[in-house]
């Protein structure tokens, strides 16, 4: 049983990380009332964690592999803890924002230095086992945050949904303490801070040109000019990782079609994820659930997701990721196919439900071997430059589908109504903003939207499945040693 615990440690933190993502989007109307905040302030309350996700995780993970992963990981939690206090105590929008922004940085030190400490704790049918298990807590935190937060937030206040993560970060700290060992890359190799300062230009500029996109269009002037700026801080970071004797990402793995096949599925994964933030307005707009009954509606998904990766990260270990990340990617765009030929303006909640477990099961085989095949490629010291590096691309899928499927769901919703309201931009706010309605066009718009929606995820998953089914190696090889 001992030899579990540092996988309850890293399950603890991960779930907290991840249920924090979604538990505040429950609880906006009530952080708006409370501190009297505007809607764009609300917006960033949201976007700012996402922000400095994207912008530190690779980072964190080449942090961790320099000086420590087990002190960066208990240095997270330590920081995560505070900017929890910090948001609770929060007495307007801007300290709750900064506070935000904060808690995305000991997020992301901890997300990939938690993937990292599993790589190196576990191996054979026992790193299988770790990863399945801690793929599936992933999954069900994603689907129980808005249950989570709404909740809390109607038997308490909003501020309770930071306060409880609090008790959850000591407990884990105490664990990690106990558990672990310290693992980190050879002492003669040096922080890569060009690399750091050039990444995170590139990811932040990108990941925010993605949410101003969702909200400003693709032409505006100010999503153009952070797509230029996310251009020349990819340059900059290129030419900073090749001369640099310690480069945090590895660029000959850039020109491994496997690895990019692998970084490919987990954009998908994430892509197809990502439908579920307008499965959730459609549950609550057109089918008329509460957020607590909307978010119960996607439990199922979540139980498939716990129970796929659960036994196929015990039992299929030893399979080529070649077949399960590729069957699991089929399994995301049928799913996806499904709940986009049979939903319709008169559905109910339960008309998703074939499609959500197929997804589930889809994420749930998918999450492990990717992590496994990830790790396989890369040498144990720079496990933490592996995690980064795949939890980059799935914030990145995270990101794009959202701000993508977005315009697709508001694209469709607008045609639709073309011709058919009095006031086709306030009916279309009514269904993005997750307003019940009782009116029979905007139940048909919605649910037009929200099957464009999952039509395009299907899509891309099938592209990634053909992809990944062509270039990753049957057994991925570890790479070289980085200078």
């Amino acid at each position: 049983m001992r030899k579990w615990l540092p996988l309850v440690a890293v399950c603890l933190g991960s779930f907290m990380l991840i249920v924090d993502t979604t538990v505040v989007t429950v609880a906006l109307p009530e952080i708006g009332t409370g501190l009297d905040a505007s809607l764009s302030s609300l917006q960033w309350v949201m976007n700012i964690y996402t922000l400095v996700l994207a912008a530190l995780t690779l980072s964190a993970g080449s942090v961790g592999d320099l000086l420590g992963r087990r002190k960066v990981y208990l240095l997270s939690l330590a920081v995560f803890a505070g900017s929890s206090l910090l948001c609770a105590v929060s007495p307007g929008a801007g300290v709750l924002i900064a506070a935000r922004g904060l808690q995305g940085v000991g997020g992301a030190a901890m997300f990939v230095t938690s993937m990292a400490l599993l790589g190196t704790t576990y191996e054979g049918k026992d790193r299988g086992v770790a990863m399945g298990v801690w793929s599936s807590v992933i999954g069900v935190a994603a689907a129980v945050g808005p249950v989570f937060g709404g909740l809390l937030t109607e038997s308490m206040s909003w501020r309770a949904i930071f306060y409880v993560n609090i008790p959850i970060s000591l407990v884990t700290m105490v664990l990690t303490k106990i558990c672990f060992t310290e693992s980190r890359q050879p002492a003669n190799a040096r922080v890569d801070f060009p690399g750091i300062i050039t990444f995170a230009l590139t990811s932040g500029a990108l990941t925010y040109g993605l949410i101003r996109a969702g909200e400003d269009g693709w032409t505006s002037g100010l999503t153009l000019g952070l797509f230029a700026l996310a251009l020349l801080g990819a340059v900059l970071f290129v030419l900073a990782e090749r001369r640099h004797p310690s480069p945090m990402l590895d660029l000959s793995l850039m020109r491994d079609a496997s690895f990019l096949a692998i970084m490919l599925s987990t954009i998908a994964s994430a892509w197809g994820f990502s439908s579920l933030v307008f499965t959730s307005l459609w549950l609550q707009s057109v089918v008329g659930l509460t957020p607590i009954k909307a978010g119960l509606a996607l439990l199922p998904l979540a139980a498939a997701t716990f129970l796929a990766s659960t036994l196929t990260g015990k039992r299929l270990h030893e399979v080529s990721p070649r077949v399960t990340i590729t069957a699991a990617l089929l399994l995301v765009g049928v799913g996806c196919a499904i709940n986009g030929l049979v939903i319709d303006g008169d559905s109910s909640w339960t008309a998703a439900l074939p499609g959500l477990l197929v997804i589930g099961a889809g994420v749930g085989v998918g999450m492990p071997a990717t992590a496994s095949a990830v790790f396989a490629s890369v040498p144990p010291q720079r496990a933490g430059m592996g995690s980064g590096a795949m939890a980059t691309f799935r914030q990145l899928g995270q990101a794009l589908g959202v701000a993508v499927l977005g315009l697709v769901f508001a694209h469709v919703i607008r045609e639709d109504l073309d011709g058919k309201v009095a006031d086709a931009a306030s009916a279309e706010n009514t269904l993005t903003s997750g307003r019940p309605t009782t009116l029979g066009v905007l139940h048909d718009a919605g649910a037009h939207g929200l099957t464009a929606v999952y039509l395009a995820s299907a899509g891309l998953a099938l592209v990634a499945a053909t992809a990944t089914a062509a270039f990753i190696r049957k057994r991925p090889h570890a790479a070289p040693e980085t200078r």
